[in-house]
């Protein structure tokens, strides 16, 4: 039944709005368009993201989202997405559109023969013309809108249109319902809202780039601006790398994992994942090994995104160099902090430690020489309890056959080793890249595969709730986007510690703990969204993970001591 003269709590405006039962969101916003002073592209209701068509039946709390937000942001990446495909089925009506992962500050995509599964050459004319499509698009402010309809119906529907990988995702879920995105007179599926209409998409650029092209989207700093492309070319390599791995094991999406947990052949999916990490761990120890004995390179500095696996990465690494008859030696950056009252400050007034001026770089320096022409250095302690560094009895030497690991978020900087020899420094960088897809328009991003095993990690080791984890989560990422990602590329080596099966396991970790986050609080949204992204694996049993797995440093039971 409509009711009249509801109370929508409005968090923009700080007061309750009266309305009518049944308004949409989007006729509230215009109701309220003077007063917010902004047009949102989506709305929480209740802290759960909603699209601007959902309809206000009952007392709600409402915020609207600005497309600057990290949410809006979101959005508007799927948004311009779905655009795409549209723009890419009108100009090439053959072609099957891939989007692949998150690279140089767009989105990989590529074009396949849907009769023959080619790739399609990239020429300027073409991208020219699905450009100029997706201009027309968003001129004609074409509603996104949003249905829902019984799961056989969808996929009947995804199965006309060749979204053959759609079907598969779908046949895999057995839900009754599925909710999809009609844009014009094309379909498509996206975990997550849509804008309310492409007007509100007029910022992005196509790029041709190796062979296929990149997506670029609005710059969050100036948001009237495509982003401009920025060279990750080491980053690339290894997402192809590992693509190609998927191709040979024969799972590129979240269907064919499924598939591998319904036909129980998960088991040998999980050995063949760890050896590859196996490969690469020992390539790389091999690399600084010959290193050593050609350039006398002498320290190893590991850097990477937080839950990258590091830390295990590191006692891995070192058995390795071990069979190599090196002996590895191992320190902390963070024993080189500066006292607490020369911490740098952030922008809130709070300590930064993980500003590089937070640590001790003439000592750092200076120790380092030190090892590098053979004296014996006293390794310094900090302790966090008293906020300075105290003198214990901790003597450090490298003897002809050792080699220094040092782990920390700092060491692809080169303001961080600036005095010191670069042919004696070989630098690591590990992250999460995951190359799974959840189908051929939706990727599965690195951050959330991260966010996901601090999460699990945080609980079991720091007893901290996932709400904090949530809460905690933007400043870590403020962090890395200016203390880490900019420096990637100064890295000799990269270290994918992503396994293919992995969310499967994370699945039965994660959920509880996300599900304990309160419905009363903002980060609600994020443990909402989550969950519907962890909804689309089948669980993987954790007991086939060997103990000497990476993923082992956060679900617990690891032969390593941390």
């Amino acid at each position: 039944m409509i009711k009249d003269n509801l109370k929508i709590y409005c968090e923009n405006l700080h007061r309750y709005v009266d309305i009518t039962g049944g308004m949409s969101l989007w006729e509230l916003y215009e109701w309220l368009r003077e007063e917010l002073g902004f047009e949102p592209i989506v709305a929480r209701v209740n802290n759960k993201t909603e699209n601007l068509s959902f309809p206000l039946f009952s007392p709600k709390q409402v915020e609207f989202m600005k497309v600057t937000s990290a949410t809006g942001q979101r959005v508007y990446v799927r948004s311009l997405c779905m655009m795409l495909y549209r723009a890419v089925d009108a100009e090439m009506p053959h072609a099957r559109l891939l989007i692949e992962h998150s690279v140089c500050a767009g989105y990989y995509c590529r074009l396949l023969r849907r009769d023959n599964g080619t790739e399609i050459e990239i020429t300027d004319e073409i991208l020219g013309r699905i450009l100029a499509k997706m201009r027309e698009l968003h001129e004609r402010k074409l509603p996104f809108l949003r249905r829902e309809r019984l799961t056989r119906d969808v996929i009947d529907r995804f199965r006309r249109q060749g979204l053959d990988d759609k079907v598969h995702l779908l046949t895999t879920q057995h839900n009754l319902y599925t909710t999809f995105y009609r844009l014009d007179d094309l379909c498509d599926s996206f975990y997550g809202a849509l804008a309310p209409h492409t007007g509100l998409i007029g910022t992005f650029d196509l790029v041709k780039y190796k062979s296929g092209f990149l997506l670029m989207g609005m710059d969050p700093a100036n948001p009237d601006v495509p982003r401009q492309p920025v060279t990750q070319e080491k980053m690339f390599q290894v997402f192809k790398r590992y693509e190609q791995f998927n191709r040979v094991i024969r799972i590129s999406n979240v269907a064919d994992l499924n598939d591998a947990v319904s036909q129980k052949s998960t088991a040998q999916l999980i050995n063949v994942a760890e050896a590859m990490h196996n490969n690469y761990i020992s390539s790389i120890s091999n690399d600084i090994t010959r290193l050593h004995h050609e350039k006398g390179t002498r320290i190893v500095m590991i850097a990477g995104p937080s839950s990258s696996g590091k830390t295990t990465f590191c006692k891995r690494l070192g058995i390795q160099l071990m069979t190599n008859l090196l002996t590895p030696k191992m320190i902390s950056l963070d024993d080189y902090f500066v006292d607490r009252a020369h911490t740098p400050r952030d922008a809130s007034g709070d300590y930064d430690y993980e500003s590089l001026y937070a640590l001790d770089l003439e000592r750092l320096n200076s120790d380092l020489a030190a090892l590098l022409r053979g004296e014996t250095i006293n390794l310094p302690t900090y302790s966090f309890e008293l906020g300075t560094r105290i003198e214990k009895d901790r003597p450090l030497r490298l003897g002809p056959d050792d080699i220094l690991i040092m782990e920390g978020i700092h060491g692809l900087n080169p303001e961080l080793t600036q005095q010191l020899d670069t042919t004696k420094l070989f630098k690591i960088y590990v992250s999460a890249l995951t190359t799974l897809h959840i189908d051929d328009h939706n990727w599965i991003s690195t951050t959330d595969n991260r966010l996901l095993r601090r999460i699990v990690r945080d609980h079991r080791y720091r007893h901290t709730s996932a709400l904090e984890t949530i809460r905690r989560w933007p400043s870590v990422r403020r962090g890395e986007e200016k203390w880490i990602f900019p420096f990637q590329e100064n890295a000799d080596a990269t270290f994918n510690s992503s396994l293919i099966f992995e969310l499967g396991v994370m699945k039965e970790y994660a959920e509880p703990l996300l599900k304990e986050v309160p419905h009363d609080v903002p980060q609600y949204a994020e443990a909402y969204r989550l969950l519907k992204f962890l909804g689309y694996f089948d669980p993987i049993p954790a007991e086939q993970i060997p103990s000497t797995s990476l993923l082992r440093e956060f679900l617990g039971g690891s032969s390593f001591h941390y």
